[in-house]
């Protein structure tokens, strides 16, 4: 399908900005899920930098399975195609989370805060997510990453209406979806470029910049099926979680995090 102006024209004006994201761009009305579709694209030689956006996503997905309440018209909903170096790799969740956080505040004026690894706020509420998903096919490794913004007030299922929010509630105005999705990709290709270039120090810094309020927080987690518990320190330059536990410094690089 065509791409609505809504979002062309501001990709237009940023096009020297994006490399090497935005060469081709796929639009969807509806579609299940934009990381799907992307990750299909990926496995079937996909040039990397190919974007996927959806207006709406009937079966969207966050981290462990959750779902992602997609409706039409009331957020960003758009999926990347990397095929990024190993230690590039490890660190996009990261800088993608700096990047959708510095793009919110380009576009709409206000600052979000991160919550490893792929969680911004806004007023103790998510109001962005971010999941990468990784693969290998046809001789090539590659990394999808998602992203999904809530811009209007919408209405949450029960179980997020107390724990989520939009752009448009918290600022008591409108966003231009396609403003924000330009800088969303922007920062994003900029984060990218930063980590190409051996910037991992820089981009780990900025995201210790916006999460700074959860460190010295209590947590647990599962580690083998073994319980964990501790207080977070804070995250290395290969955007691990550092956590002080009763047994030491443990290392915390996947897995269901609980905040306590």
């Amino acid at each position: 399908m065509i791409l609505p102006y809504e979002f062309a024209g501001p990709l237009q004006r940023v096009a020297g900005e994006l490399a090497p994201l935005g060469a081709r761009v796929i639009w969807h009305q509806e579609t299940q899920s934009t990381n799907a579709d992307a990750t299909a694209l990926a496995e079937s030689g996909a040039a990397e930098g190919c974007v996927v956006i959806a207006d709406k996503q009937t079966a969207g997905r966050g981290r462990m399975g959750r779902s992602w309440s997609s409706p039409a018209g009331a957020g960003i909903y758009a999926s990347v195609v990397f095929r990024p170096e190993p230690d590039v790799a490890r660190m996009l969740t990261i800088a993608a989370g700096v990047a959708i956080a510095e793009a919110i505040e380009a576009a709409a004026g206000i600052s979000p805060a991160l919550k490893w690894p792929n969680d911004v706020y806004l007023g103790g509420r998510k109001v962005a997510g971010i999941l990468a998903e990784a693969g290998f096919a046809a001789g090539e490794s590659w990394v999808v990453v998602g992203f999904g913004i809530n811009v209007l007030p919408a209405a949450f299922p029960h179980d997020l209406s107390a724990r989520a929010t939009s752009l448009e509630s918290e600022l008591g105005r409108s966003v231009d979806r396609g403003e924000l999705l330009a800088a969303c990709l922007v920062r994003l290709a900029a984060r990218y470029r930063e980590l190409q270039d051996g910037g991992r120090a820089g981009v780990a810094a900025a995201w210790r910049d916006r999460a700074a309020a959860t460190f010295g927080r209590p947590v647990e987690w599962d580690d083998a099926g073994a319980p964990n518990s501790g207080v977070v320190r804070n995250i290395d330059d290969e955007g691990a979680l550092i956590v002080d536990t009763p047994s030491g410094v443990a290392r915390v690089l996947s897995g269901e995090l609980r905040w306590v």
